[in-house]
C-alpha cells in the first residue's frame, strides 16, 4: 500500500477470481481466444504426422517418440500463453493440477472438455478422458500403423507445460475411441 501512495508501481501476478470453477475459467478463456478453422487444424496435424512417418521411414516407435518430443517443446511454450490468458494461480496439489489441465488448458487450446477420474489411492495418477478429439477427425490408419499413437503429441504438450511449472509427470495415450 505504501508503494502505491508514493506513485510506485508494484508488479503482482494476477489472481484467478475466487469462486470460479475450472469449467467456467476454461470456457471464458476459450471465448476470449482467436479461433482457427477446426478442419484446417485437424488436417494440418494429420500432415505433420504423415511427414514424421515419412521422415522416420514408417518406424512407428520412433514416430511416437518424435511426436511426444514435438509436443513437449510446444507445451514448454504454451504454458506462458496459458498463464497469461487464465491468470491461474499455483495449484495446491496434483489433483487440482489435473483439473486445471483437463478443464481449462484443453478447453483453451483445443476447445474441448475433459473428465478427470480413476485416481489411484495416493492421488498421484489419474485418467483424463477427452469429450471429443479434434485431432482424430477424418483419420483412418492402415493396419501397418496399428501401434502408432496418433495423438501422442498431446501427451508431450501436457508434460512440457507442467514441467515448466515444476511438475514432473509421465503421460501416455491409452487409446483413441
Amino acid at each position: 500500500r505504501r508503494a502505491r501512495e508514493e506513485g510506485q508501481v508494484m508488479a503482482q501476478r494476477p489472481v484467478a477470481p475466487r469462486g470460479r470453477n475450472p469449467e467456467q475459467t476454461g470456457q471464458a478463456a476459450w471465448m476470449a481466444t482467436e479461433k482457427v478453422n477446426a478442419e484446417l487444424f485437424t488436417l494440418t496435424y494429420g500432415a505433420i504426422v504423415r511427414q514424421v512417418l515419412h521422415d522416420y521411414e514408417d518406424c512407428v516407435e520412433d514416430v511416437n517418440k518424435k511426436l511426444d518430443s514435438m509436443g513437449f517443446e510446444i507445451g514448454c511454450r504454451l504454458i506462458e500463453d496459458f498463464l497469461a490468458k487464465t491468470s491461474t494461480t499455483r495449484c495446491g496439489d496434483f489433483k487440482e493440477t489435473a483439473e486445471i489441465v483437463g478443464k481449462v488448458g484443453l478447453r483453451l487450446f483445443l476447445g474441448i472438455g475433459a473428465r478427470i477420474g480413476e485416481w489411484n489411492a495416493d492421488n498421484t495418477e489419474c485418467v483424463i478422458t477427452l469429450d471429443t478429439n479434434p485431432l482424430a477427425d477424418f483419420v483412418e490408419l492402415p493396419e501397418r500403423y496399428r501401434d502408432l499413437s496418433y495423438c501422442q503429441m498431446l501427451c508431450g504438450v501436457v508434460r512440457g507445460a507442467l514441467e515448466m511449472v515444476s511438475v514432473r509427470v509421465s503421460c501416455e495415450w491409452a487409446r483413441d475411441a
